[in-house]
């Protein structure tokens, strides 16, 4: 296929350009301590970096303390925490990568256990351990399912706050380096929650209809907008439907890209789920390769702004063929990273653009090159590609589940 593979050209918006169209989607690793970042997550994120991708999305980040998801989260609530993402940006970037940020608040699902815990709420052995627990904040007195704790109701005094708090931690992000931030609109949190009448039962203008349920989340995307730098992209990662009955559903997501894209945002990241409590659809959704792809094509087509396609995108060839098809413009790999750090550099040699190792980083290249010779001189090739190999001339089988 060679120099014509559309997911190693370059794309641009605003004032970046990606040097592929490989994004690390934002994955919680909830290995934060108060906020702040730790060892780890410089070899996490340097990882995929290194391992030739475009754009490094860094994880759901808390724009408030009391916003966390975990204990374990990451935040940019105060000054003192630009400093340790500035070091990390740097350590991205220095790899050819570009750095990005997804802002959050975690909405009714605050004060829960880190995944790798339990992934439910907190209980008496995790506040043994020493975590904390707190009282979430949601649009409604809603809790996400039985013993989960039940939220306080934001107060219109408190929506300001809030909004605030997120231009806030974008000014933050921008002082960091980040190249670009995604405010997080997906799986439950609290921008979901507005959106979704499973969480939303306000009486007031912030509740109620499809406008005024989408009212505060365009407010923060407005406010985000304003400061910061006209070249820098803003995404937007939504729930393209909440897979239940009566809750938020594809034909709303398609008036809210048309409203974000009017507020500002350059790219919807097209996710789906999370207003229920944690696991409850994941039996019934049928996850195949591509399930969520539909909802990036269906919102690039019909609301007219570039869209990324996330979820069950394994392999190269079926990336490839997304992006051919005109179906996303972006491919977030997620899990497949976590297995494969270096999915993006085995991508390219599978897809033809990379003949060896002449695009890895030159400490891993060169003993790689050397490492191939010998294997060639014994009718072998280093492993990797032949993961990807599909089992046949065709793509994967994507799932009918969207």
């Amino acid at each position: 296929m060679g120099s014509d593979v559309k997911l190693f050209s370059g794309f641009t918006l605003r004032g970046v350009t990606l040097k592929n169209r490989v994004v690390i989607s934002p994955m919680g690793t909830y290995s934060a301590e108060n906020g702040r970042l730790q060892p780890f997550h410089h070899t996490h994120y340097a990882n995929f970096a290194m391992g030739g991708a475009g754009l490094v999305m860094i994880e759901q980040t808390s724009i408030t303390r009391r916003g966390r998801v975990t204990n374990g989260d990451p935040g940019l609530w105060e000054d003192g925490q630009i400093g340790d993402m500035r070091a990390l940006v740097s350590h991205i970037k220095s790899y050819g990568a570009k750095a990005g940020i997804q802002l959050n608040h975690g909405g009714r699902k605050s004060s829960m256990q880190r995944a790798f815990r339990g992934n439910g709420p907190l209980t008496d052995r995790d506040l043994a351990m020493g975590e904390e627990e707190w009282v979430p904040l949601a649009p409604s007195a809603l809790p996400l399912g039985e013993g989960w704790r039940t939220p306080e109701a934001i107060t219109a005094g408190q929506l300001e706050g809030l909004r605030d708090a997120f231009a806030a931690a974008a000014r933050r992000a921008v002082l960091a380096g980040f190249d670009l931030v995604e405010i997080h609109m997906a799986h439950g949190y609290l921008l979901q929650n507005f959106l979704s009448p499973l969480a939303n039962q306000r009486d007031d203008e912030y509740g109620g209809s499809l406008e005024n349920r989408m009212r505060f989340p365009l407010e923060v995307v407005r406010a985000v907008r304003e400061v910061v730098p006209p070249s820098m992209p803003l995404f937007a990662r939504i729930s393209a439907t909440d897979w239940i009955e009566g809750g938020w559903t594809m034909d709303d997501s398609l008036v809210l890209a048309r409203a974000l894209a009017e507020a500002g945002i350059d790219l919807v990241d097209c996710s789906s789920g999370g207003n229920l409590r944690v696991g409850a659809t994941n039996s019934s959704l049928g996850r195949g390769p591509g399930y969520q792809v539909p909802f990036a094509e269906r919102i690039r087509a019909e609301a007219g702004i570039p869209t990324a396609a996330v979820g069950m995108i394994r392999t190269p060839d079926f990336a490839e063929r997304i992006l051919r098809e005109g179906r996303a413009d972006l491919i977030c790999i997620a899990r497949q990273a976590l297995f494969d750090p270096f999915w993006a550099h085995h991508a390219a040699e599978t897809l033809g653009v990379n003949d060896g190792f002449s695009d890895w980083p030159p400490q891993y290249g060169w003993w790689l090159e050397k490492w191939g010779r010998a294997l060639s001189a014994n009718g072998e090739r280093p492993m990797g590609p032949e993961v990807f190999a599909p089992s046949s001339t065709q793509p994967p089988r994507e799932s009918s589940a969207a």
